[in-house]
């Protein structure tokens, strides 16, 4: 087998109607009940302009070599309506990945829910006024090569998260939460309540009825040392 030159043209699916529930759901609750951990790191921002504030979709991973587009053309090619392609790419910051030309295909012809690139794009001017989510490190006008290797449907790391074929990916313009698929279920019913409760921590917080004692006696039980004084030296 190839190492570094495989291109899996199936992947396990998540449940696709718990799935399309995480889409009621903030990336920041869904986060926080998988104890903070899953979301991906704040340098991949939201780069365009989508219609819908959150999106949920089953990843179509990428495993790019630095500054190069090859398999990312095949992805495009390969993936499925809904679908969000998640693109690993050696921590290179040099080349963009793809520009206006790539994005438009993914977008009109594909109608892929997204992309997210650990490395830039280009052509911002144009992608940032799509409707499709687009997530990437930054901008520069420096183009990719198209040599390979590269990898598809394999498990990748992008924004220092993991990502499995078929991983469930929620984006909203916070960032990206990554939720296995074999444990959807169980996150599902934790971010419903957790954002239950959320709600009701905000409507506590707007109509002055927030009760904040927790956070003194907090202090106390971590042996903080509350002094009635001035700081002097």
């Amino acid at each position: 087998m190839a190492i570094g030159k495989r291109i899996y043209l199936k992947r396990e699916m998540p449940d696709l109607e718990i799935m399309r529930q995480f889409k009621e759901i903030p990336a920041s609750n869904t986060a926080d009940v998988m104890n903070r951990v899953g979301s991906m790191h704040p340098r991949i921002n939201l780069m365009s302009s989508p219609d819908e504030p959150i999106i949920v979709g089953p990843a179509l991973t990428v495993k790019a070599r630095a500054g190069d587009n090859l398999v990312i053309h095949k992805a495009l090619n390969m993936a499925q309506e809904g679908d969000i392609i998640v693109v690993s790419n050696e921590g290179d910051n040099t080349r963009a990945l793809v520009g206006e030309v790539m994005m438009a295909y993914a977008y009109y012809s594909k109608k892929i829910a997204g992309i997210i690139f650990d490395g830039p794009i280009r052509d911002i001017d144009a992608i940032q006024h799509m409707k499709m989510h687009v997530y990437a490190t930054g901008t520069t006008p420096g183009g990719p090569y198209k040599e390979g290797p590269g990898e598809i449907n394999v498990p990748i790391a992008c924004g220092e998260v993991t990502v499995e074929p078929g991983d469930i990916i929620l984006c909203d313009p916070d960032g990206v939460t990554v939720i296995p698929k074999g444990e959807a279920a169980a996150v599902l019913a934790d971010a419903r309540k957790f954002k239950e409760e959320d709600e009701k921590k905000l409507a506590a917080a707007k109509n002055g009825t927030a009760n904040r004692d927790w956070v003194d006696k907090s202090l106390v039980e971590k042996d903080f040392e509350i002094i009635d004084d001035v700081y002097r030296r």
